[in-house]
């Protein structure tokens, strides 16, 4: 089952050092993900400035409870770099 994830930072004052410590982990675990095959795309959601906000995610996982374990288990979920998911089943079109 396919799941987009939309998730946005917290917007204090240590927020984006937050992220960016935790990047390096995240991006691991997200190659990680690839080789498993449970990572579709992804990538930063920008604010008009170009600035990091965000994430966004399509995730592969056979089960909501498995995509659920690794997301809370996220390096950015661990390091308070996202303040507010939604994750949501995702049906991709064939067009």
């Amino acid at each position: 089952m396919l799941y987009v994830i939309h998730a946005y930072d917290y917007t204090d004052a240590e927020a984006l050092e937050r992220r960016m410590t935790a990047r390096p982990h995240h991006l691991e675990g997200a190659k990680t993900l690839k080789e498993n095959g449970n990572f579709v795309m992804g990538g930063a959601l920008l604010d008009p400035e170009g600035k990091m906000i965000g994430s966004m995610m399509v995730v592969d996982f056979d089960t909501e409870d498995q995509m659920n374990q690794w997301l809370h288990n996220d390096p950015y979920v661990t390091g308070k770099v996202w303040a507010r998911i939604d994750a949501k089943p995702f049906r991709k079109a064939d067009v």
